[in-house]
């Protein structure tokens, strides 16, 4: 299912399969498409022409809306979608910190007033897998509570047991769904989720925890949350040298260019952000030499594609000056081809990033690219 064919120091390139879509080259960025689809109006085939490789969708959101027994009679996210590749489903772990003022944390699950309609919603770690196994996703997170940072250390620690003992529950219903006959896609697998806040102990007692279980995957949770950068990395300094190293490594929800590329410097594999979808519709566009807000005055001439160094769609056919216009006209088209162009821009930076740890050139890169993408230009 994986395997390491190289390395440079942490990073590693490697190679990812699932039994139903196919081979995944990692270092990966995930396209997040929470409730099927990405915002900014790309559809599935969009995704396969800027070079996207895994599509990730929300557990909780698709349950609410159309329902995932729908989804299930549609064939699954892939048919409904019309997605061939892979696809990584979350499992409405991190609605529980986003939605915090509307859920209530038992032993047995997260009671959730849904924020579209304030019915109330049950998931626990049986109901996650079940609802995941209705998507026919490729990958399942296992159901986890992500917390805030800072959080006290007492309750860090017991959330941490109550996870490791909801990802046992996952376990067992997984492998109880995907041995049955109806089941969508028997190949599903299921990655597990370290928690621990901004704590090292806890960390690595999770992590060390987590690994005696047989999951497909691990990630890392409950980043990007609250504490600095600072933090996150030496988080991950301090967590990964106890991650089995046969297995992919998912860092979620991060982040921007740099942070990916400080990620794979300290070992990971998967990633996923809404970021670049995000700021693409509010106008912030990544380039190779930083990121531009295309709303400026500054480009309302600008006859230049967004960036020189980039051959995606949009920067071979429309220019600044002409982006810009659509942003104030308020024009819908203004954020379709800005996603685009950050989504490509994230895939390709994955690639460049395969090809300098194939070279063994790595460390290069990232002295050259880690700052200089994170800077406004």
């Amino acid at each position: 299912m994986f395997e390491v064919l190289k390395t440079e120091g942490l990073a590693r390139r490697g190679r990812f399969s699932c039994a139903h879509s196919g081979e995944v080259q990692t270092p990966v960025f995930m396209n997040v498409g929470t409730q099927g689809a990405i915002k900014g109006g790309l559809s599935a085939f969009d995704l396969k022409n800027i070079g996207c490789q895994i599509e990730l969708s929300n557990t909780y959101h698709l349950h609410l809306r159309p329902g995932d027994d729908v989804v299930r009679q549609l064939g699954g996210l892939h048919a409904m979608m019309r997605w061939d590749g892979p696809i990584l489903t979350d499992s409405g772990g991190f609605q529980v910190f986003s939605l915090a003022s509307l859920r209530k944390i038992k032993e047995e699950g997260v009671t959730f007033a849904s924020h579209l309609d304030g019915r109330r919603i049950f998931m626990g770690p049986e109901e996650s897998m079940r609802i995941q196994a209705n998507l026919g996703s490729d990958i399942a997170m296992a159901f986890d509570e992500c917390v805030e940072n800072p959080a006290p250390y007492e309750y860090v620690k017991q959330s941490c047991e109550r996870t490791l003992r909801w990802l046992l529950r996952c376990k067992a219903e997984h492998d109880r769904l995907c041995a049955r006959p109806d089941c969508l896609n028997p190949g599903q697998l299921l990655f597990g989720i370290n928690q621990g806040g901004t704590y090292d102990d806890l960390r690595v007692w999770h992590m060390e925890e987590i690994s005696k279980i047989d999951c497909d995957g691990f990630a890392v949770g409950g980043l990007a949350v609250g504490e600095s950068t600072e933090t996150m990395y030496h988080i991950l300094d301090v967590v990964l040298p106890h991650a089995p190293a046969d297995k992919p490594r998912y860092l979620m929800g991060v982040g921007t260019p740099g942070n990916i590329i400080e990620g794979v410097a300290r070992g990971i594999d998967f990633f996923d952000c809404v970021m670049p979808a995000r700021n693409a519709r509010h106008g912030r566009l990544f380039t190779w030499q930083g990121a531009i807000n295309i709303k400026n005055e500054k480009y309302k001439l600008d006859t230049g594609p967004i960036d020189r160094e980039c051959d995606c769609p949009v920067c071979r056919t429309y220019s600044r000056a002409y982006l810009r216009h659509l942003f104030k006209a308020e024009e819908m088209l203004a954020m379709r081809l800005a996603v685009m162009h950050n989504l490509y821009f994230y895939n390709r930076l994955m690639e460049r990033i395969r090809e300098s740890i194939d070279a063994g050139d790595f460390a290069a890169f990232r002295k050259a690219y880690s700052r200089r993408l994170d800077e406004k230009i």
